[in-house]
C-alpha cells in the first residue's frame, strides 16, 4: 500500500513538472513571437553624470526629427535593416553636429542590429520579456551611460506614436494580455529572463 502511494505521489509530481514546463515553453514561445514584431530604440549615453544624461536626450530629439520620416512607426522589424541603415550616416552627421554645438567631442555610432535586452516596462503599461530584439542603437561616446529606449514597431513613442497603427493591431490577444499584465506574469518573466540569460551565455 505504502509503495503504491508513493508511485502515485512520484506520478502526480511528475505530471505536475511536465504541466508546468509545458506551460512555460508555451509562454517562452509567445514572448518569442512578441519578439520578433518589435522595433527597438535605445539611446545609450557616454556616462550618468547629469551633463552626459543631458546630452544624451538632445541627441535623441535631434535623431527622431531627423529620421520622422523614417521613424513614422511603418517600418516594422523585418524591415528595419533594409530601410533604416541608408540613412544612418546622414543621422550620424546630425547626432555629431549636436554633441559638437553643445561642447563635447564624442563619437556616436548608430546600427539597425539584434541585441540582447532584459524585461522591462514601458509607461507602466506594457511589459517586455527578456531576449533579443531588433533595435536601432544610438550610442554615445562610451556608451557607458543609462539609455533612454522605446518601442518604434508598433509605435509607441514620438513621432512614431502618431501612425495610425497600434501595439493591439500587431499583437495577437494572447500577446496583448501578456505585455499589458506585467504583474500576473511576473514570475513567468523571471523565469524566462533567467533561461534567457543562460541561452545568452553559450551564443
Amino acid at each position: 500500500m505504502k509503495k503504491t502511494m508513493l508511485r502515485i505521489e512520484f506520478s502526480v509530481a511528475i505530471a505536475l513538472v511536465i504541466c508546468i514546463l509545458a506551460n512555460i515553453t508555451a509562454f517562452s514561445n509567445q514572448c518569442d513571437s512578441i519578439r520578433e514584431k518589435m522595433l527597438r530604440m535605445h539611446v545609450i549615453a557616454n556616462s550618468d553624470s547629469v551633463e552626459d544624461q543631458n546630452l544624451k536626450l538632445k541627441v535623441r530629439d535631434a535623431v527622431l526629427l531627423k529620421g520622422k520620416e523614417i521613424f513614422d512607426g511603418s517600418i516594422t522589424a523585418d524591415e528595419a535593416e533594409e530601410k533604416i541603415t541608408p540613412h544612418i550616416d546622414e543621422l550620424k552627421e546630425t547626432a555629431l553636429s549636436v554633441i559638437k554645438n553643445e561642447g563635447y567631442d564624442y563619437d556616436v555610432n548608430i546600427t539597425v542590429q539584434k541585441d540582447y535586452f532584459k524585461t522591462i516596462t514601458y509607461d507602466d503599461t506594457v511589459t517586455l520579456p527578456a531576449g533579443y530584439y531588433t533595435a536601432v542603437k544610438v550610442i554615445i561616446g562610451e556608451g557607458n551611460g543609462k539609455n533612454w529606449w522605446c518601442v518604434m514597431f508598433p509605435p509607441m513613442c514620438l513621432p512614431a506614436a502618431n501612425a495610425e497603427c497600434s501595439i493591439e493591431d500587431v499583437l495577437s490577444v494572447e500577446e496583448n494580455n501578456i505585455v499589458s499584465n506585467g504583474q500576473k506574469y511576473k514570475l513567468k518573466f523571471k523565469i524566462l529572463e533567467i533561461c534567457e540569460e543562460i541561452i545568452k551565455k553559450y551564443k
